[in-house]
């Protein structure tokens, strides 16, 4: 493949897809993912700071090894790159738990059976992104005026998102959500954690699968636009995989720390569209200008960080004004 360039040796694939498996292994069957639990604030945050330090070990550990193998400025180039591009798919994943809240509270699904769904859900996406993520890489290979169409795509998402940002899409009328329940016997309430159930000899599917369904069909949408915009940061398929894949390992613990805070960050998806629209200008002018990497970081960086605290200043003035 041409225009793509890679220092990672199959070892280094290996050891990380080892390393997830592992991970996702313990996570269902030592400390009970695949069981009904509900998840405390504790324990989100602490999963969540464990995610996060996980991912800046593997960055060091990139570091480390390329510094002994490829020099010291391939190794600060790469591991730039890493943390620019995990630094933006967790950005952009934030906006995927407003949409885990949104079908949660449709389905009304019990905070007990949340975190199941969840994991299987994180299951299906990693599988999806690996599949799109290769996908992606080989078309940018063979055609490279594609990353100016993704460029083109990011900018009119990003303004799209801040034109919709207030406005609430409607369940019901999901065109998915509408087909299967066209075409599938589904069960009218909850059964525990099953998918699944037999009633008067005939499966049916429960409210359970619908969500899980659903939660892999948000993951699809947003992988549109997430995918492509690590690519205006590398086109390296190990760097873009293992920053997608991190994010994606911390995206549920994410959740449940900020899920019951996420109308505080009304703001966040603002600086999303804008982080959108910055990476797809950056793709479109490419040709032209090149920004280093260390910039692209501190950019978005600045981006999240600014609609974070003025969602919260914003967030805190209102609620003293309701107490008055």
């Amino acid at each position: 493949m041409h225009n793509i360039e890679t220092l990672a040796t199959g070892p280094m694939w290996i050891g990380f897809i080892v390393f997830v498996l592992i991970m996702l292994g313990l996570d269902l069957f030592v400390l009970g993912g695949n069981k009904a639990h509900r998840v405390s604030a504790k324990e989100a945050a602490s999963w969540t700071a464990t995610w996060m330090a996980l991912a800046i070990t593997f960055g060091a550990l990139l570091w480390w090894y390329l510094d002994a193998t490829a020099g010291r400025e391939i190794a600060n180039r790469k591991a730039l790159e890493f943390f620019t591009g995990y630094l933006i798919e967790q950005a952009l994943s934030v906006d995927n738990m407003f949409v885990f809240v949104m079908i949660f509270t449709y389905f009304a699904v019990p905070p007990e059976l949340q975190r199941r769904v969840l994991l299987y859900g994180v299951l299906g996406a990693i599988v999806m992104r690996a599949a799109m993520i290769l996908g992606g890489i080989w078309l940018v290979s063979e055609f490279e005026w594609l990353l100016y169409v993704f460029g083109l795509l990011l900018v009119v998402t990003g303004g799209k998102m801040l034109i919709m940002a207030e406005q609430k899409p409607d369940l019901e009328k999901n065109p998915l959500l509408r087909w299967l329940r066209c075409h599938m016997r589904i069960a009218s309430g909850f059964h525990g954690q099953s998918f699944f159930v037999r009633i008067d000899g005939l499966l049916h599917a429960t409210p359970m699968f619908l969500v899980l369904l659903m939660i892999e069909a948000s993951d699809l949408v947003f992988a549109v636009d997430s995918i492509p915009a690590i690519f205006a940061v590398t086109t390296d398929p190990f760097i873009v995989f293992t920053s997608n894949i991190f994010a994606i390992l911390g995206l549920r613990a994410l959740y449940f720390l900020l899920a019951d805070m996420a109308e505080r960050f009304h703001l966040l998806k603002y600086g999303l569209a804008l982080v959108l629209i910055y990476i797809g200008g950056k793709m479109l002018m490419m040709p032209w200008f090149h920004m280093p990497v260390h910039w692209s970081l501190l950019i978005v960086g600045s981006i999240v960080l600014i609609s974070v605290l003025l969602s919260v200043k914003l967030s805190g003035r209102k609620s003293s004004r309701s107490v008055l």
